[in-house]
């Protein structure tokens, strides 16, 4: 099986392909398709990266590909995503300190040992240095959250508040544990994820 080289249609496959349609995918499909299609990987570089010899790469992104494809063709007949009213409130508290930039009143929402992933970036763990987070965000302007779903998971959604239309940038995931925030999951510098993910605004 020859893959071909990257070009616009399998592009505009990956990018449209929701992140839990490429968990179907082997982790070397996966792999694949998401180093050439969505990264722009070369098939040598695929191979230094995951240790693979440039046939199996390109099986393995003829396979991913095609199965890409026969799961876009797949009707989605699930109901639409819903928040129950504790997920609701507790979103829609953090939404609200967040775009008001009451950053204090949201390091009070942290666990004591609360983990943060920058993803892409860097990793940070304890609520004083993940405190200190957000003071980054405190410094610039380009964000505006809104509540939402990332591949049916509950997300904060971040726009460019200076785009009229309000097109998602990229997303943040929370975790709670006992009614504070254990674990927060910031895709900022992974925007591509966001490309490959099905997003529903509330």
């Amino acid at each position: 099986m020859i893959a071909a080289p990257i070009d616009e249609v399998h592009q505009r496959q990956a990018a449209a392909a929701g992140l839990h349609t490429f968990m179907r995918l082997s982790v070397a499909e996966r792999s694949g398709v998401i180093l050439m299609d969505v990264l722009g990987y070369s098939l040598e570089e695929i191979g230094n990266i995951t240790a693979s010899s440039i046939p199996a790469v390109k099986a393995a992104l003829h396979r991913g590909r095609e199965r890409l494809r026969a799961a876009a063709a797949e009707p989605d007949n699930r109901p639409p995503p819903t928040l129950s009213p504790a997920e609701r409130a507790q979103l829609s508290a953090y939404v609200e300190l967040f775009n008001a930039r009451d950053f204090d009143a949201i390091r009070n929402m942290l666990a004591e040992d609360v983990r943060l992933e920058l993803v892409n970036k860097k990793r940070m763990r304890g609520s004083a240095e993940v405190g200190r987070y957000f003071s980054n965000y405190a410094s610039v302007r380009d964000w505006h959250v809104r509540v939402g779903f990332v591949d049916r998971r509950a997300a904060l959604i971040v726009c460019d508040r200076n785009d009229s239309a309000r097109r998602p940038m990229y997303f943040i995931l929370l975790s709670w544990t006992a009614g504070q925030i254990g674990m927060i999951r910031d895709f900022r510098y992974a925007r591509y994820i966001t490309e490959a993910a099905e997003i529903v605004l509330e």
